[in-house]
């Protein structure tokens, strides 16, 4: 879901490089396929691309956050499903977005504050790609295999939620706060492509902390509250109602997703991201305090994808390859650290000390993974 702003290590470096650059496109190995990055200057009230117009193919586009408040890109298809998105580029920073394009328009988005509609400009993408890493047939079958996973884990949920909805209509108060945390898993395993359908991630996953005025609450989020903080099933069975049957349609649309390993790669640097920004801070389950569970279940996902993408990044960079290894193996030690034999604590329990190593690790495995697009896409 959307997180608020904490700029982590990869934050700080794609700033360091944006200075290198200055404002204008500028040759970046952030980019795809020794492609140039296009500026996208934001502010609180504009979005202003240095151009309309960019070639077919991977298109790298590099947000310049001019404006007092966090900020965010996206690239939208014309029937409004997401193309890829940057979030979290605070005040004077810039993020790198990379996608793949076909020949089509398109919008981008920027979101001040992330809240609200954002600030829409038409883009076209024209030509045709004349070295698409999408032909590269060990990327066809990691894209295969990633949509059999992204199933399998929505199908997780669906079924996760469904017990839970059973236990909130038996007025099961202490096995649905049993249920809650782990019917979350398999979303939070797969959240990226979920949010890229734009609107089932609010109607799913909205936390109260980001509801905006005149919007409708649903979702994990308003059981939660009931049940921990209330303390009652009592009107909850709307809410579990639509909660199943939105991820059903989840499940429904899973097949249909525009899924590349562009897409792929980036949303494991978002992964952990979110984690850095909401999960870290004990945001995210403001209620049951489950959010390590929602962590490991973020860092899994993250590590699945590179995985199935490990045949492509080791042929182009061996190096790149081995940290990111590296990075995950500390980050799962910090994690098993926290872990118990009947799973893991309510994060309430975490010492600020013991959240800032977490950070850490959290911040050391993010650095090569935003990197992980840029080696794909080569």
């Amino acid at each position: 879901m959307l997180v608020r702003a904490r700029l982590p290590l990869a934050g700080a470096l794609l700033g360091v490089l944006a200075a290198a650059c200055g404002l204008a496109a500028c040759s970046s190995s952030t980019g795809g396929a020794g492609s140039t990055a296009i500026a996208v200057t934001g502010t609180d009230t504009a979005c202003t691309p240095a151009t309309t117009q960019v070639p077919a193919g991977t298109v790298a586009f590099r947000l310049e956050n001019k404006g007092s408040r966090v900020n965010e890109l996206y690239v939208l298809r014309p029937d409004g499903t997401i193309a890829g998105e940057r979030e979290n580029v605070g005040p004077g920073t810039s993020g790198v977005l990379t996608v793949e394009l076909p020949a089509g328009s398109y919008t981008l988005q920027c979101k001040p504050g992330m809240t609200g509609d954002g600030i829409r400009t038409a883009i076209t993408a024209t030509g045709s790609a004349t070295a698409a890493a999408s032909a590269d047939p060990r990327l066809d079958q990691a894209v295969t295999a990633y949509r059999a996973y992204v199933l399998g884990e929505a199908k997780r949920s669906l079924a996760g939620a469904e017990n839970l909805r059973d236990a909130v209509a038996a007025g099961d108060l202490a096995k649905a706060k049993a249920l809650y945390a782990d019917s979350r898993i398999g979303w939070e395993r797969i959240e990226p492509v979920a949010e890229s359908f734009g609107d089932l991630d609010p109607r799913i996953d909205l936390r109260e902390a980001d509801l905006e005025s005149g919007q409708t609450w649903t979702g994990w989020h308003v059981l939660e509250k009931g049940l921990f903080k209330a303390g009652t099933t009592k009107d909850l069975q709307p809410t579990a109602d639509r909660l199943v049957a939105d991820l059903k349609e989840l499940v429904d649309r899973v097949p249909k997703a525009e899924i590349t390993g562009t897409s792929m790669a980036n949303g494991a640097a978002e992964l952990l991201d979110e984690v850095a920004h909401t999960k870290v801070t004990g945001e995210e389950e403001a209620f049951s305090h489950s959010d390590l569970v929602d962590i490991q279940a973020n860092v899994d996902g993250a590590r699945q994808v590179v995985t199935l993408l490990e045949p492509v990044l080791a042929a182009k960079n061996a190096d790149l390859a081995s940290q990111i290894t590296t990075g995950f193996a500390g980050l799962q030690k910090v994690l098993d650290w926290h872990r118990t034999p009947t799973g893991f604590p309510p994060y309430t329990s975490i010492s600020q000390a013991e959240r800032r190593n977490l950070s850490d690790a959290v911040d050391a495995a993010s650095e090569p993974l935003s990197r992980l697009t840029a080696a794909v896409s080569s």
